[in-house]
Formats: C-alpha cells, structure tokens, sequence
C-alpha cells in the first residue's frame, strides 16, 4: 500500500566510522524533496490528526461524555470492522507474523490512546498538543537507548528548542490541570515507544499499513474494552445511555477519523522514521491551537506565540543541522580555525 523507506534510520545523520555523515541517497529515495505520495499520505496524515483531535475534545467538553477508555474502545472496534474487509480485498494476511511484537505494540498502544484520551478529557486542547509537542525528544532518547542510534550534535541541540517550546505553550494557557497534564506526559512517552515499535514492524518486519491495522486493531479492542468495563462503564452503566443520538454521531465520526488517522500514521511511518513523524506532528500544533481557538474559547497569550516559534525552529534546526552548521561558521565575524 505504502512504499518503504530504504534504510529505515531514525534520522538523515548516521554514525560511520566514527564520523557523522549524512546517509547516502538509495534509488528511489528523494532527499532533496518528498515525493507527491509522501506528500499527499503527510497531508491526509496532519488533517485527520487534528479533525480527531478537535473532534474528541467536543465530544468530552461540548457533550460531558465521561468515558474515554470506551471511546479508545470503540475506535479499535471501527479499525476492526472496515480494517478486515479491506485487508481480505487487497489478499490474504501474512502468514509469518512477529506475534511477540504484534501484541506488545497492541500493550503500548493501548496504554497510549487510553491515556491520551483521559489526559485529552482533562485539560484543554492547546495545553494538550503542547504537551505531545515534547515527542520528539522522548522519541530520539528512547531511539538511543534501545536501538543504539546516534545522530548529529545539532539534532540532538534541536530538542531544546521544542520542549522550550511546549512549555511557553503551557504557561501561556489560562488552565492547566496538573494531573491531566502528568497522566498526558506518559501518554507521550508511550506514543514514542510505540511508533518506534511501528517503525520496527513496517520497515523491518515488512508488513504494510492495511495489515498492521488488521493484526493491533483486535487485541487492543478486547484490552480497551474489557479495561472500559471495568472501570468506566460497569459503576455507571446507564449512563451511557442517556446521550443523545447526537453525541453517538460525534462518536461515530470520530470512530472513522480513528481509522483513516491510524492507516495515514502507518503509511507515514513505513516512508520516513518514528523521529520525523513526531516533528512532522508538531506541525499540527499551529492547526489544533487556532482549533481550539474557535470552538472552546481558549486564550492564547504571546507566550504561547512564543512557543509555536521556539518548536518550529527546533523542527528546522533538527532537518537542516549540516546547513545551520554551515550558516554558524561563516557567521561575520567569526575567524576560522587554526591549523596546528
């Protein structure tokens, strides 16, 4: 469904003999520009992000809805319903499938969605997307922890413009909810942990989007719902059904943005890297912002301006490190090096 990403690193800068280099085109592989499929699937990507995220927001603050592991619950029910039809249409699944890892991302992404979508029901939507601003850091250090990738000085200095971002964000918003913020830092180390774990099964384990979807969507259903049961719904089981029919077309909405969000992350994923999607992620902060601007009043301070500008240098200064270095040295004023 999606094209690979020949090399898979979880950025553009390597280690080789001991001197980092950038990495080497492939045929195939475009590093001057994305290709249009790229383009269009990033597109797709950062839309359905952030309509899902507005979406859920209104279903937890316009509607009072107060089941969130229900809601996760259903979304994995919807990928379940349209995800297998769609696999049997393109073939058969895999036959040979890393189990192991199959259900130990299905483990991380419950704990991820169902985290995010009780931080989500917590604090308000700016104060969110700031908090999962601070991804790529999580990202890149688990990315060297548990799979020994090195990268460029300067990618590694980027990471400070962009949780220095994250915090003006924060501490320009009128309310944040302490809990609700610590309950969505986790939910961000997990969704890392996970997208490394994706990473993993699209490029090397070679599966693709449509049956990624097809093999997590079952096991995290049964995990979010019997988790929804027994904390959410069986001590006030009639609630749920007092809602209207409009709150369950919200959910039913929200149920297919879930979906096409979940097979755009993977094709994304299977053409770039854990690391680049998180940054790219970060775009949507603009988007979800003015969102929340709109349609829950939310007041945005100039420090919160402050902080979108801080992540979008720290997202340059992560994809461009050999052109800022260049920039740096032939700063005016600065003398070169000496030769001993």
């Amino acid at each position: 469904m999606c094209p690979r990403c020949p090399g898979g690193d979880e950025a553009a800068m390597t280690a080789a003999g001991g001197t980092l280099q950038p990495r080497r085109p492939e045929p195939g592989w475009q590093l001057s520009g994305p290709p249009l499929p790229l383009a269009l699937t990033v597109l797709a990507w950062l839309g359905t992000g952030t309509a899902l995220a507005g979406l859920n927001k209104w279903i937890f603050a316009a509607h009072g809805f107060r089941y969130p592991l229900l809601l996760s619950s259903l979304h994995m029910l919807a990928a379940v319903a349209l995800g297998y039809p769609l696999g049997w249409a393109r073939g058969p699944l895999p036959s040979v499938r890393p189990r192991a890892r199959i259900y130990l991302l299905s483990l991380t992404f419950c704990g991820s969605v169902a985290l995010g979508n009780l931080g989500l029901s917590l604090v308000p939507l700016d104060a969110a997307q700031a908090v999962h601003a601070t991804a790529p850091l999580a990202t890149l250090l688990l990315s060297a922890l548990l799979r020994g990738r090195r990268h460029h000085p300067l990618q590694y200095a980027a990471m400070g413009p962009v949780c220095a971002g994250a915090a003006c964000s924060i501490a320009g918003g009128v309310h944040f909810h302490q809990p609700g913020g610590c309950v969505l830092l986790a939910a961000t180390v997990l969704r890392a942990l996970k997208s490394l774990q994706q990473s993993l099964l699209l490029q090397e384990d070679r599966l693709d989007a449509v049956s990624l979807l097809c093999l997590t969507a079952l096991p995290s259903f049964w995990l979010l719902f019997g988790a929804a049961v027994a904390l959410e719904v069986a001590p006030a089981w009639e609630g749920v059904l007092r809602y209207d029919g409009s709150l369950w077309g919200c959910v039913l909405l929200s149920c297919l943005g879930s979906v096409l969000y979940n097979l755009a992350s993977f094709c994304v994923l299977s053409l770039t890297s854990a690391l680049t999607i998180h940054l790219l992620g970060n775009l949507t902060v603009v988007g979800n912002l003015l969102l929340s601007r709109l349609l829950f009043g939310s007041h945005l301070s100039g420090l919160s301006y402050l902080g979108i500008g801080l992540t979008l240098a720290g997202m340059f200064m992560y994809h461009q490190p050999q052109l800022v270095a260049r920039r740096w040295a032939a700063w005016p004023g600065r003398a070169p090096p000496r030769r001993e």
